[in-house]
């Protein structure tokens, strides 16, 4: 009977192994099978694959045995071998590119406008020939001493009888004497002089140097010299010239507004503004002289980079508001406010306005949007700044902040040119009353040279009293 028991209780657990081994194996079996039904499509997966290479990285083939061997070649060479083939491509890079450099394109051809008034005639009146014949004899007396002692310089000290290259030319010697004088040399019928300043622009005029220069005071003298000079002569130069220099200006206008900085460097096209002008402001007769000329830059090149920078300058002063209706001096171009509120038709603002007249009488009297801005700005500032002293003498004040300090720069006394060439065109039929205005400006200048005396020349007319100071 114990036997028989034990016996059962060997099978009973040899039955129970049996089954936990089976589930163990049902078990092993059962995740084999879900694992492999589970596995991803390979098919898909490289699809994936190949569209992910296409979008990130180059395709690259799976190399082949022609291409495993030339590695291994390339690998058993010595390494002066691989420095001759790295400098062969390299070379081979650089012809590939000089042959792609063919220069600058080709400006395209445009019509000549007919120049009036450089015939060479001589004028009916001996009183005029005379004055004339004087004016060219200190022109070419002038020229002839830059040419002895300052040559290629920017400038001539008379008396040191030495060249001077000052910082708004970046201290280079950029010749700016003769750029700016070549246009006054033909129109005087100077041919020899203008003959010599054409051949140094030609071979000595040079825009690719490290120099950080005025925005402002190469425009007019450099690109507004060179357009002169071509419009005048008709020598490709001048406008090549011209048009190497603006390209070399248009990074100064990368800025958050659009208003460009006063200073840009000719080589990095880094720009910045002077320190001194109301925390780092652009100035009105800096942005705001430059319309004329790259207008013409887009007339000659097609390119119309130039008529867009200065279009939208006129467009986001337009949308501003003025304290008074008038121009405050000074533009921060990163936020587009104004700096502080001095307006002057001096040094600081002058051209700005004069700028907007002659638009207007260059496009032909077409531009009426640069002849109502210019109108508006002018009766803003007679409203405000133009006032009697009490010798009554007219002067235009400058406003500082809500006040008007009663004093005259003498570079304001341009305005009474303006005003008489403005007169003609004025609306509500004052082209009288803007000559008369002129011609009071232009009395009062006057007057402060001669009471001054010939030993100065007055900066500043004080008007509070009688008596003109510096």
């Amino acid at each position: 009977v114990w036997l028989r028991s034990l016996s059962g209780r060997v099978a009973t657990l040899r039955l129970s192994e049996k089954f936990i081994l089976l589930l163990i194996l049902s078990a092993f079996i059962t995740l084999c099978f879900g694992a492999f039904f589970f596995l991803p499509d390979n098919s898909k997966h490289k699809r994936f694959d190949l569209g992910l290479e296409d979008v990130l990285i180059p395709h690259i083939d799976t190399p082949k045995e022609g291409k495993h061997a030339s590695g291994q070649e390339k690998l058993r060479k010595s390494r002066e071998e691989l420095k001759a083939e790295i400098q062969t491509e390299k070379n081979k890079v650089m012809e590939d590119l000089k042959k792609k450099d063919v220069g600058p394109k080709p400006l395209p051809p445009v019509p000549m406008p007919k120049v009036v008034g450089v015939s060479d005639g001589e004028p009916p009146e001996p009183d005029v020939k005379e004055k004339r014949d004087k004016i060219r004899e200190m022109m070419k007396h002038a020229w002839d001493s830059y040419r002895q002692y300052g040559w290629g310089h920017n400038e001539l000290k008379p008396i040191a009888k030495k060249g001077h290259s000052t910082n708004i030319f970046g201290s280079s010697q950029l010749g700016a004497t003769i750029v700016d004088a070549v246009d006054t040399l033909y129109i005087m019928g100077l041919h020899e002089e203008f003959k010599d300043g054409q051949e140094w622009i030609e071979q000595n005029l040079d825009f690719s140097v490290n120099a950080e220069v005025s925005v402002f005071e190469v425009n007019i003298r450099f690109i507004g010299g060179l357009l002169a000079a071509y419009y005048l002569s008709g020598q490709e130069v001048f406008k090549l010239k011209a048009v190497q220099l603006a390209e070399k200006l248009l990074p100064a206008f990368n800025t958050p507004t659009g208003i460009p900085w006063a200073m840009v460097n000719l080589k990095s096209g880094v720009g910045r503004n002077w320190g001194w002008a109301s925390a780092g402001s652009s100035i009105l007769a800096e942005f705001g002289t430059l319309h004329m000329e790259f207008v013409h830059l887009t007339y000659l090149t097609g390119n119309p980079a130039y008529y867009q920078k200065v279009m939208h300058i006129r467009k986001l002063l337009a949308k501003m508001d003025r304290p008074n209706g008038l121009y405050p001096n000074y533009l921060n171009p990163r936020t587009g406010r104004w700096g502080q509120h001095h307006t002057s038709v001096g040094g600081l603002g002058d051209s700005f306005y004069e700028y907007l007249l002659k638009a207007w009488l260059m496009s032909d009297k077409t531009d009426t949007e640069a002849r109502k801005t210019y109108d508006d700005a002018i009766e803003a500032i007679e409203r405000h700044l133009v006032r009697k002293s009490n010798g009554g003498l007219t002067f235009i004040g400058e406003w500082k902040n809500g006040h008007l300090e009663r004093k005259m720069g003498h570079l304001a006394c341009f305005a009474g040119g303006m005003f008489a060439l403005g007169a003609d065109g004025s609306p509500d039929d004052k082209a009288g009353h803007y000559l008369q205005l002129g011609a009071e400006i232009a009395h009062t200048c006057h007057e402060s040279y001669d009471r001054t005396g010939e030993e100065a020349v007055c900066c500043i007319h004080k008007h509070n009293i009688h008596k003109h100071t510096c």
